[in-house]
C-alpha cells in the first residue's frame, strides 16, 4: 500500500486534487471582492450562503469576525440582518462546520434615489447649464442620465459632469416657448426620474461685466469715469445687445444714483467732491425684457480729483474729448441725490426770483393794508371829536 501511494500516478492525482481545492478557494475569495449586495437602511436584509441551498449548519462572519449585528440564521443557512444600520456594512462570509469557506459577499447599505432639486442657468443665447442636488442622501454610488428638448422636438443629450453634478446643452432652440429637462438617477436600490420645465427667455441672465474700472478726472472734482468690458460668456453679435446700469453713491450714504448706457465708458457728472464713492455695474439683455439682470460687479471705491485750487467752472472741455465725456447713447439719469445739471440749476434760479417777487408783493400789500386801516381809524376819531365839539358849543349857547 505505501508503494501504491508513492507511485507517480498516485502522486499526480493527489497534486491535481490539491490544486483544484486551492483554485476553488481562490475563486471564492475573488468572488468576495466582485460580489456586492445592496440593502436599504433600517430594514431587514437577507444574505444567502451561495446560490445552492445548504443543508448543513453554517457559521457567518463579518469582516473575518464572529461578532454580527442583530440577526437570525435560517435553517437553510440564510442570514437575516434585522433593522440594519451603517455599522452593518462590510464583507460577510459563511463557513461549514469544518471551517471551510463557502461564500462571501460585500454588503452596502443606503436608500433608493428620490426626486432631484434642479436649477438651470442661461448665461447667453447659446448655452444652458443645469445642476442638481439630491433631495435624498442615498449613501450609495449613483449613475445619471440627462436629456433636453423643446416643445415638439426630439430628446437630445445633456452632456454630463457627474463629479460636479451638472450637464450642458449648446445652441438650444431659443425660439421654443417651453423646454423640458429629464434626469434619471440610478443606484443599487432603484432609479428615479425628475422632469423640469422652464422658459429659456425668462432664465436668461448675463454674467456681470468684466474689467470694471473707475477713475477720477483731473481738474474736475465732481466727475468720475467708469469703464468696463462685456462678459466673456456673452456672444459678440449685433443681434444680442446689452444695456448696462451703473450705480454710485458717497460712502456711508443709503441712496444710490443711477446711469444707464449701452457702451463704455460713462462719465458721472454729479459726484460729491471730496468724498469716497462706491461704484457698481450690471448688465441686461436689451431686447428680451423678460430676462434677468446680471449680478452686480464687485464694489469699487474711488475719490474724485482734489486740488488746492478750484478749476475755473466756466472752462470748456477740449473739442477732441467732448464726445468722450458726452456719449451719444447715454440715457438720462434717474438720480436719487441732488443733481448739478446746469439746466436744472437755471430753472431753480428762475423759480427763486419769482418767489422773491411774490414775497415782495405780499409784503407791500400788507404794509398798504396796515396804512389804510390806521388812516380809517384816524378819520373815525376825527369825526367823533368834531361831533363832541359841536355838542359842547350848542350846550353853551343855550340860555340858562
Amino acid at each position: 500500500m505505501p508503494g501504491l501511494l508513492s507511485s507517480p500516478v498516485c502522486l499526480t492525482v493527489i497534486w491535481f486534487l490539491s490544486w483544484s481545492l486551492h483554485l476553488s478557494c481562490a475563486q471564492i475569495w475573488t468572488y468576495e471582492v466582485s460580489a456586492v449586495q445592496y440593502g436599504r437602511l433600517e430594514s431587514n436584509v437577507t444574505l444567502a450562503c451561495g446560490k445552492s441551498q445548504i443543508r448543513t449548519p453554517v457559521v457567518w462572519h463579518l469582516n473575518h469576525s464572529s461578532a454580527l449585528p442583530w440577526h437570525r440564521v435560517a435553517s437553510d443557512g440564510t442570514l437575516v440582518l434585522l433593522h440594519v444600520e451603517h455599522t452593518a456594512q462590510g464583507v460577510y462570509s459563511c463557513y461549514d462546520n469544518q471551517g471551510l469557506l463557502l461564500h462571501s459577499v460585500k454588503l452596502r447599505l443606503g436608500h433608493p434615489p428620490g426626486l432631484l432639486s434642479v436649477s438651470c442657468q442661461v448665461p447667453n443665447h447659446t448655452h444652458v447649464r443645469c445642476s442638481w442636488v439630491e433631495s435624498v442622501k442615498t449613501f450609495l454610488p449613483a449613475q445619471y442620465n440627462a436629456s433636453f428638448r423643446g416643445n415638439g422636438q426630439e430628446w437630445r443629450p445633456c452632456v454630463l459632469n457627474v463629479a460636479r453634478k451638472h450637464c450642458d446643452v449648446d445652441h438650444p432652440a431659443f425660439w421654443q416657448t417651453i423646454h423640458t429637462l429629464r434626469i434619471t438617477e440610478t443606484n443599487g436600490l432603484g432609479s428615479e426620474t425628475t422632469y423640469v420645465r422652464f422658459k429659456l427667455h425668462e432664465l436668461l441672465k448675463p454674467d456681470p461685466p468684466q474689467s470694471v474700472m473707475v477713475k477720477d478726472l483731473e481738474g474736475y472734482p465732481k466727475r468720475l469715469i467708469v469703464s468696463w468690458e462685456i462678459p466673456s460668456s456673452w456672444p459678440l453679435h449685433a443681434a444680442f445687445p446689452l444695456i448696462f446700469q451703473i450705480r454710485y453713491r458717497p460712502q456711508g450714504s443709503v441712496y444710490w444714483s443711477e446711469v444707464y448706457s449701452e457702451e463704455s465708458p460713462v462719465v458721472i457728472f454729479d459726484a460729491l467732491a471730496g468724498y469716497v464713492h462706491q461704484v457698481q455695474i450690471r448688465a441686461h439683455d436689451e431686447v428680451n425684457a423678460e430676462s434677468q439682470w446680471s449680478e452686480w460687479s464687485p464694489l469699487l471705491l474711488v475719490r474724485p480729483w482734489e486740488a488746492y485750487t478750484t478749476p475755473d467752472p466756466s472752462e470748456d472741455l477740449p473739442p477732441d474729448v467732448t464726445d468722450y465725456f458726452f456719449p451719444f447713447n447715454a440715457k438720462p439719469e434717474n438720480a436719487t441725490e441732488k443733481s448739478h445739471n446746469p439746466e436744472l440749476e437755471g430753472d431753480s434760479n428762475l423759480g427763486l426770483v419769482i418767489l422773491l417777487v411774490l414775497f415782495s408783493v405780499v409784503i407791500l400789500i400788507t404794509v398798504l393794508s396796515l396804512i389804510y386801516v390806521v388812516w380809517v381809524r384816524q378819520q373815525r376819531r376825527d369825526h367823533v371829536t368834531k361831533q363832541e365839539l359841536t355838542s359842547m358849543v350848542k350846550m353853551k349857547s343855550m340860555p340858562i
